[in-house]
Formats: C-alpha cells, sequence, structure tokens
C-alpha cells in the first residue's frame, strides 16, 4: 500500500514530467503506426487525393484529441476558465500559460506524422500525380488527355500492366518524392528553429509574470488533487459511519444470529474529526456547491 501511494505521490509532483512522457510515447505511437500501416493507393482519379490527404490528417487529428484527454491539464485549464468568479479571481495569464502548455504537447505527436508521412512521400505521390504536367514527360505527351489522366492517376500503383513498361512513371514518382521529401525537411527544420528561438527567447521577456502564472498553474492542478483526496477520505469516513448506523439500528437482528458489533467509541473521536462536522447529504451537496462557486481566496493569514 506505501509502495502505491509513493507513486501516486511521484505522479501528482511530477506531472509536467508524467506529459512529456505521454508525449513522447504518442510520437513513438504514432511513428509506428505509419511504420506498420499498408499504405495501398486506389489508382483512381477521383479517389487518389481523398484517401491520401485522409492517410496524412486524419491520423493527427485523432493523435491530437488524444494529447489532449491524456493530459490532465487540458480538464483543469478548462474548469478554471468555466467556473464561476465567486471569491477568488481568474488569471487570464495562467489559463493563457496552460493552454499553450497543453497545445504545445498534443501537437509534437500529429507533427511527427506529418513529417514522417511527407519524408515518405507515398501520400503526395498518390494525391498530385493526376495533377501533374504531362508535357514534362515524354510516354505522357502522345496520349490523349483521356488517357493521359488514367495513366497519371495510375503513377502509384507500379504493378499496373499500363505502367510497367512506362519510363515516365518512375520520373514523375521521383519528382513528387523529391518535393514530399523537400516539404517534410523544411517542415523539420522550422519546428527546430521555432523551437530553438523559444526557447532562448524566453529570458528577453518578463521572467516574473512567466513565474507567476507557472506557479498558479501549478497551485491550481495540485490543490484539485488534494480536493478529490480529502473527498474520497471523507467519503470513506461518511460510509463507514452509515454502515455503523446502519448496524446500531439492526442491533436485535444482529443479535439473534450471534453477530458481535465492534467496540463503540472505538476510533469514534478521530472519525469525527476527519469528518470536519459534515454530517448529513444535504451538508456534503452544500460544501461541493460551495467549493464550485464560491473558491475560497488564496489567503491563508
Amino acid at each position: 500500500m506505501d509502495r502505491f501511494r509513493m507513486i501516486f505521490q511521484y505522479f501528482q509532483s511530477n506531472s509536467e514530467s508524467v506529459m512529456n512522457g505521454i508525449c513522447g510515447l504518442l510520437t513513438l505511437a504514432s511513428i509506428k503506426m505509419y511504420t506498420s500501416i499498408d499504405f495501398s493507393c486506389p489508382c483512381l482519379l477521383q479517389y487518389n487525393m481523398a484517401y491520401s490527404l485522409g492517410i496524412m490528417f486524419v491520423p493527427p487529428i485523432a493523435l491530437f484529441l488524444c494529447g489532449l484527454i491524456l493530459n490532465r491539464q487540458s480538464l483543469v485549464m478548462l474548469e478554471e476558465w468555466s467556473r464561476p468568479q465567486g471569491r477568488r479571481k481568474k488569471d487570464p495569464a495562467v489559463i493563457r500559460y496552460l493552454c499553450s502548455s497543453i497545445m504545445q504537447r498534443a501537437m509534437v505527436a500529429p507533427a511527427a506524422w506529418i513529417i514522417v508521412t511527407l519524408l515518405d512521400g507515398r501520400c503526395l505521390i498518390c494525391a498530385f500525380s493526376g495533377s501533374m504536367d504531362p508535357e514534362k514527360f515524354v510516354d505522357f505527351a502522345s496520349a490523349s488527355p483521356v488517357q493521359v489522366q488514367q495513366l497519371l492517376a495510375k503513377v502509384p500503383c507500379k504493378d499496373e500492366e499500363l505502367m510497367r513498361n512506362n519510363t515516365s512513371r518512375k520520373a514523375v514518382s521521383r519528382y513528387l518524392r523529391c518535393w514530399s521529401q523537400a516539404l517534410g525537411w523544411s517542415i523539420l527544420l522550422i519546428l527546430i528553429i521555432a523551437a530553438f528561438l523559444a526557447r532562448w527567447l524566453r529570458p528577453c521577456f518578463n521572467q516574473a509574470a512567466l513565474l507567476q502564472a507557472r506557479h498558479w498553474s501549478n497551485y491550481i492542478d495540485i490543490e484539485q488533487k488534494i480536493f478529490e483526496e480529502t473527498c474520497c477520505e471523507h467519503s470513506r469516513l461518511f460510509a463507514h459511519k452509515c454502515i455503523l448506523h446502519f448496524f446500531e439500528s439492526m442491533r436485535q437482528e444482529v443479535k439473534l444470529h450471534s453477530f458481535s458489533l465492534s467496540r463503540e467509541g472505538e476510533g469514534s473521536e478521530g472519525d469525527q474529526a476527519l469528518l470536519r462536522g459534515i454530517t448529513d447529504q444535504d451538508q456534503v451537496n452544500k460544501l461541493l456547491k460551495m467549493w464550485y462557486y464560491e473558491k475560497p481566496p488564496l489567503d491563508v493569514s
């Protein structure tokens, strides 16, 4: 039990490190998913682009949503943004800091998927082979417009009979793969430069405001965790008291069946202290409503 408590306390005090680990796992999972996908271009003019763009952008959207769902701070930010003003003011800087942190982590896995897809090149070849200019390639220049469109749409399918002996198919594939890889490396370089600038230009901004936003964002997260722990502890003790009252009211029936009740008063004072004077359902509901609508000010003096 103590081991589980230590693990829980570690996760509680290192939530940022845990989120970074989840972000890394999602990134590795996205790369593994793409390498295991059997990419099969339909080689039909009306379906090529839809299929390729779906492979390129639908999984990143799903990975982005998974990043938001798995990040505990997403719920913390939404609760802080949507809660009533109450007796505690809301700090927009803290909400902006939380939103920025959440988005940065959630975007890593989708960005990795898109970059890997572009560096591989198959999606771009399938999507844009039908949009190439046939006059740039010898085998397509002499064909009719309808045949040209059919041939270009079948460029990704090297096993097609029409494309086996077509020398321009490889030229189109190489051309589009070069553009795809150039775009992938460009996006990767832009992201690295952006991360470098964000890292090195951060000291140029107001560090005091950044420290305040980071501190209070961590505080909101920890406060919510401690409140949930306290509610669980109170619920357990409240349930224990209710069960004891039930058995107390059934004393005669228990005696008839030769059951022995626990000694009265044992630990009752400690339990009463932990119940903090909240001893019925209406009081619990009132407390929870007050916590939501009238959060206490951050002042313990």
